[in-house]
């Protein structure tokens, strides 16, 4: 009784009504408080494609040549993977294995890391640095950081840290590799004295791009001149020799394409895999360019459509990025090396000069010599190494150039696709097929080395199988 009368008389009392709101306020915020400690930042596998096509998009609109858009790729892929094979022993460091790698610092388990946080972090890092338009990611990049720092402050802190150590640590690294010797390197020098030496070629005759891209330091081949390819039919006019039969075949196949139009599906195919990053237009006082995925980022992209068709983890999806990432970068060191050696001219040169002066090929010829084609190269490095991770005869349809306006086209394999995107070339009457098809050849030896060489797969479960 004495008990209730007390308690009555307690809440009659002014301060109670203060107490009341000042514990009720204080509960909220506790129960808020323990709420945010435990609400975990979930990263699927869709937020390393979304930061793979944010780049891309950025190269797009930066312009970057085939050969400097696979080095991006190529360096932000393997600054996620050294994240986030440290929390999955199934991959092993690529350390000692790439030429001038040293090991990464690892994390610090007594912080709260979230290690799939951090690959995002440690790939947009790198590939921003390489980047002209940095702004363009920074924008992206504090969109997610800010959803991920309201659920969990701590982790993303700790998180976002370590991915930049990473970063900085992979930076530190790509300094080293004579890309930024080369960008003070003289110009190509045109040799007009030899019919044979690649000239510039229409509309705009511009430089040959990345003379010097052989000085690159390569990630995992010995040399650029490691799979030099076979030579190509030696250069002669007249009609009864093999190179003269590979001029004429690129003329006819050009001239059959244009007669059957839109229709054709050989020029389906040749657009579908243009993938050239500049294509300038001139129409009167007026020139415009238009602007693409370069062959690297094609097949980047079918890398993703892979990843999502098998259901990919996190970890197996960045893994897949990096191996055919390097396995595209060195393609191009190698092909870079053979184009600048043989320097061989255009068919777009010599059919308007001894042939028909008026022929234009379907595609625009790209600036830089012929043999060997660079579609092909890499495109063979490209397929061998995913087909070694997803599986031969693995069907898919390549949506890559939606974007771009062109339909999807469907392969019952990666090497299928190789093949199409080598003979691309030849319908769009830009090479001669000896480029082709000894540029298949040169890319899937050096895609079989990659594979062969590079180990990062620690498990004695085939890749392929585990799917």
């Amino acid at each position: 009784m004495r008990k209730q009368r007390f308690m009555k008389w307690l809440n009659k009392m002014p301060f109670m009504a203060t107490f009341k709101k000042l514990f009720l306020v204080s509960f909220i915020a506790l129960l808020s408080s323990c709420q945010k400690e435990v609400q975990e930042i979930i990263i699927t596998p869709d937020e390393y494609h979304k930061a793979v096509d944010k780049i891309t998009e950025t190269m797009v609109h930066d312009i970057f040549s085939p050969p400097v858009a696979s080095r991006i790729y190529n360096y932000a892929n393997i600054a996620a993977y050294e994240v986030i094979r440290q929390e999955n022993n199934k991959y092993a460091t690529l350390s000692n294995q790439l030429h001038d790698l040293h090991k990464v610092q690892v994390a610090d388990t007594t912080k709260n890391i979230n290690y799939k946080l951090s690959a995002v972090v440690a790939y947009l890092e790198v590939g921003k640095s390489l980047l002209f338009s940095e702004d363009k990611v920074q924008v992206y990049q504090d969109s997610i950081y800010n959803l991920w720092k309201l659920q969990d402050a701590v982790t993303f802190s700790d998180s976002k840290a370590y991915g930049e150590e990473v970063a900085v640590h992979i930076k530190n690294w790509f300094a080293s590799d004579k890309y930024a010797q080369t960008r003070t390197m003289p110009k190509f020098s045109v040799n007009t004295e030899d019919p044979s030496r690649w000239q510039p070629t229409p509309p705009d005759y511009m430089d040959g791009i990345e003379p010097h891209w052989k000085e690159i330091r390569p990630s995992i081949i010995d040399s650029s001149s490691q799979f030099k390819p076979a030579r190509y039919p030696d250069f002669s006019l007249e009609k009864d020799t093999p190179f003269y039969k590979e001029l004429i075949e690129t003329y006819e196949v050009g001239m059959k394409i244009k007669e059957e139009g839109e229709n054709s599906e050989k020029l389906e195919i040749a657009q579908f895999w243009d993938c050239n990053p500049y294509v300038s237009t001139h129409k009167g006082h007026l020139m415009f360019a238009t602007k693409k995925i370069t062959p690297g980022a094609h097949w980047i992209g079918i890398c993703k459509i892979a990843c999502r068709k098998t259901g990919a983890d996190f970890a197996k999806t960045v893994f897949a990025y990096t191996k055919t990432s390097i396995a595209i970068s060195d393609a191009f060191i190698s092909c870079w090396d053979e184009k600048y050696r043989s320097n061989l001219i255009r068919p777009e040169t010599l059919i308007n000069q001894h042939i028909d002066e008026n022929w234009t090929p379907v595609l625009q010829t790209p600036p830089f010599p012929e043999y060997t084609s660079g579609h092909s190269v890499v495109s063979g490095a490209a397929s061998t190494v995913l087909t070694a991770i997803f599986g031969d005869n693995f069907a898919f349809d390549d949506d890559t150039e939606l974007q771009y306006g062109l339909p999807i086209r469907s392969f019952v394999s990666f090497n299928k696709a190789a093949e199409e995107a080598a003979i691309s070339r030849l319908y769009g009457g830009i090479h001669y097929r000896a480029a082709i098809d000894l540029g298949l050849d040169q890319g899937r030896e050096l895609g079989n080395f990659v594979i062969n060489k590079l180990k990062m797969n620690t498990s004695k479960i085939d890749v392929a199988s585990s799917n």
